[in-house]
């Protein structure tokens, strides 16, 4: 039996746990506020907001439902457009009416909702983190310009906010239904113990960001073991200069992170071009690895760091280099039974380089047509450690290993890059497909080479390479 609360209402089913989230609210409850778009997570059509107790303390964030099973559910406050209805316009809803943000008005629930769930994030309230809240929304009839100033009003309001309770600010103000503030005792009561039981032959769910998306049809009448709210399979620290996390953290639980954001001081920057807020929240570190996506972001990020994989089933414990997971396309060193249970890899030092850079077709929300990252070890003028990984040019996500050692005791040059570059051609076995040819992928790959160098090494001032023809 599945247990969470809709809404006002408590729910529990029998259904099968592997339904999405998204039918079970509009075929069996009836609720048509969410809308179904894309059912790839693309569009946000179909947002709602998740309410679960972190660290002692209700919080929200905003998913998918079209890529959520209801067994991630279990436990939970699930909010959707009607669940945030007042008497009268709330202040999102007011807010979009007055600019004359809505047209057609289906994409309009997942807008409300997203930008909702900002206004009870207990962040300090901030422009650009507004319209970052609505940046897995597609709309396709305004030009997003009334909805930035929808999304400047809201912001404009919440400002005047002088407590640190969200929550009871949002209820005050007219954001949120007074419901809401009793949700975190009903939550309470209806938590129960963690299922860490494994059947080797059931499948293995983290967010389903990507699962969902390739067996959409089946997903829902299998076995699924559930590991995204495990709680030895979350969490991020650091012990002297080595990082563990568990394999179900998440992308936005990356971005949150003080080591995170202490050992990369670029990561703002990666994190935008990697999905949108809705999947930043749902997709995990260890779902991501297991998929073997050829151009998986976190993959690519974590190959030049060398990261190492914990492995275990229910007797046994085993490490493995994420170097040497995978076998083949979507085969990876992984055996029945087995899951990955945490990551562990060395933080980039002071003196360290890290870049990664990504090519899709659109500047973020998308697939990676190519991606890649570096890492520098540099004594001086002199790279003493060097690790290239690049996603897209192959079967499997590559670890560059020659062109990682030809870097080894360099000096950073044009001639040195330029040799680089040729050295990774042939390392690497692209195939023409919906995202580009063979011979684009090696030109993007040549590219972002030229971007980690011209990005990391600014005084140099390459001057060929700045020049895509060079």
């Amino acid at each position: 039996m599945i247990r969470f609360i809709l809404n006002q209402k408590e729910i529990s089913t029998s259904l099968p746990p592997g339904m999405l989230l998204l039918d079970f609210i509009r075929c069996h409850e009836h609720l048509k506020g969410t809308k179904i778009g894309c059912r790839e997570g693309d569009c946000g059509a179909c947002t709602i907001l998740i309410g679960e107790i972190k660290d002692g303390k209700l919080l929200y964030t905003s998913a998918t439902s079209c890529l959520m099973a209801i067994g991630n559910a279990r436990g939970k406050h699930i909010v959707t457009i009607e669940g945030i209805n007042l008497p009268e316009l709330n202040v999102v809803q007011k807010a979009f009416a007055d600019e004359g943000a809505t047209q057609c008005g289906f994409c309009t629930p997942g807008f409300i909702v997203s930008l909702t769930g900002f206004c009870m994030n207990a962040d300090e309230p901030d422009y650009e983190r507004a319209v970052k809240s609505i940046d897995g929304n597609i709309c396709r009839c305004t030009g997003y310009k009334s909805i930035e100033r929808a999304a400047q009003k809201v912001n404009d309001f919440i400002s005047q906010k002088n407590t640190t309770d969200a929550l009871q600010f949002a209820v005050d103000n007219n954001i949120i239904p007074e419901y809401f503030l009793k949700i975190e005792e009903r939550i309470l009561k209806m938590q129960g113990e963690e299922d860490k039981k494994i059947n080797p032959r059931a499948k293995l769910l983290g967010g389903g960001t990507d699962l969902y998306v390739q067996q959409h049809d089946t997903m829902p009448a299998e076995e699924i073991v559930f590991l995204f709210d495990r709680k030895d399979l979350k969490g991020i620290s650091k012990s002297g200069n080595t990082c563990e996390m568990g394999a179900g953290a998440t992308v936005t639980d990356i971005a949150d992170s003080k080591v995170f954001r202490e050992h990369f001081l670029n990561l703002k920057k990666y994190i935008h071009v990697i999905s949108s807020t809705q999947i930043r929240n749902m997709a995990t570190v260890g779902g991501n690895f297991t998929n073997a996506s050829p151009i998986g972001d976190l993959t690519i990020f974590f190959l030049a760091l060398n990261a190492q994989l914990i492995l275990g089933n229910r007797t046994e414990k085993r490490n493995i280099p994420l170097r040497n997971f995978y076998k083949g396309y979507k085969l990876t060193d992984k055996l029945p039974g087995e899951i990955i249970e945490k990551i562990s890899f060395e933080l980039p030092e002071k003196t360290d380089l890290f870049n990664f850079e990504k090519v899709s077709k659109r500047t973020s929300l998308d697939i990676a047509s190519v991606n890649s990252a570096i890492h520098l070890k540099i004594n001086g003028d002199i790279i003493t450690e060097a690790g290239i990984s690049a996603g897209g040019v192959g079967p499997i996500p590559a670890y560059l290993s020659k062109s990682s050692e030809f870097l080894k005791g360099k000096d950073v040059t044009e001639a040195v890059v330029q040799k680089l570059i040729e050295i990774a051609q042939t390392e690497i076995t692209p195939i023409s497909d919906a995202r580009g040819t063979a011979a684009y992928k090696r030109l993007l790959l040549s590219q972002l080479i030229k971007a980690h160098f011209i990005t990391l090494f600014p005084e140099k001032q390459f001057q060929n390479l700045i020049s895509i023809n060079a």
